[in-house]
């Protein structure tokens, strides 16, 4: 009898969230025609204040331009994840490929004003090993706060390997001989024609075994009237949402926590920041039922994925508009 009332409970419930979600993806669908994206071209018709979503599947790397200096948030999954049981390719190849392209000099030289590593996860920092390594590549200095073993899960830590990777980045960085800057700033810097501010520079102790998303560094970039906000793994059940949420403020341009995964983007978290574009390094077909449902439904906000539009740049020029391109690699 218990089993036949469980199964006229769930079997209903199910049903009810297929359909909600089938709802918020043709919204979605909808909504996402509110800005015409082009393909990126490269022309710098739009100027050179741009910030790159490449298309790293479901890792971060996010590439900042302004007036001829660059700076690498995250460095997107290398050669070996060791959360997967698979052979993987990686991304480490595809990154350095857009480096040489896009941020490369006349000698072929790329110069990073620094590089900022947002939390420890493979998936974020998989390929810095790498990247750093590269002989064509000169890195100013890295921003990478003190890994917090107090702060992570045990499966973290035995499963994930977040010391191993976080070692793998010092080690590489000390081999180049590039400055480590673990205390992250605390106040707004320049960068070009940006102003860009870092969000949980220093971890509170209140979240202390909430995970290494707990430590994750957002940064909110803003040119005149526009800004935009990097918010790397930040998710509303590491309880870093209802904390940086109120510091931010309204956005106009959102690249969404832990890739749409459960916890993000929470409805409280959206009311704070109010972002009119959303951006996810993640196929939007893997966006979580809930998350989707927020930035659509509730928000009602368009996003776009970096899987799925091969890549995106969000350009601002001079006019005070974002203009959105895609198939950049």
């Amino acid at each position: 009898m218990v089993k036949k009332i469980a199964t006229w409970i769930i079997v209903p419930l199910m049903i009810l969230i297929f359909i909600l979600d089938i709802i918020s993806v043709a919204y979605a669908n909808h909504l996402e025609k509110n800005y015409s994206v082009c393909a990126e071209t490269f022309d710098y018709s739009m100027g050179d204040d741009r910030i790159h979503f490449l298309n790293t599947g479901c890792s971060d790397a996010i590439l900042i331009e302004s007036n001829g200096k660059f700076a690498l948030i995250d460095s997107g999954e290398g050669y070996y994840n060791p959360r997967r049981k698979i052979e993987y390719t990686g991304y480490t190849k595809l990154v350095l490929d857009y480096l040489k392209k896009v941020a490369s000099d006349e000698n072929g030289k790329v110069q990073l004003d620094f590089i900022l590593g947002t939390h420890c996860h493979y998936d974020h920092i998989g390929a810095f090993p790498d990247i750093i390594r590269f002989d064509n590549i000169e890195i100013t200095k890295a921003y990478l706060k003190e890994y917090n073993y107090d702060l992570v899960r045990k499966y973290e830590s035995g499963f994930w390997d977040n010391d191993k990777t976080y070692r793998e980045v010092l080690d590489a960085l000390d081999d180049k001989g590039v400055p480590v800057i673990r205390d992250l700033p605390q106040t707004p810097f320049a960068f070009g024609d940006f102003i860009i501010t870092f969000y949980n520079t220093e971890t509170p102790k209140e979240l202390l075994g909430n995970g290494e998303n707990a430590a994750s560094v957002g940064i909110k970039i803003i040119k005149g009237q526009k800004s935009v906000f990097l918010a790397a793994d930040i998710t509303r059940t590491c309880k870093l949402e209802q904390i940086i949420g109120p510091l931010v403020g309204d956005i106009d341009l959102l690249k969404i926590g832990h890739h749409g995964y459960y916890g993000s983007s929470s409805m409280s978290f959206l009311s704070e920041l109010k972002p009119e574009i959303a951006i996810v390094t993640n196929h939007t077909g893997k966006i979580y039922p809930n998350v989707k449902w927020n930035l659509t439904m509730y928000s009602k906000t368009p996003v776009y994925s970096t899987v799925n539009y091969n890549g995106i740049i969000a350009s601002f020029p001079d006019s005070g508009d974002i203009v959105l391109t895609n198939n950049i690699h």
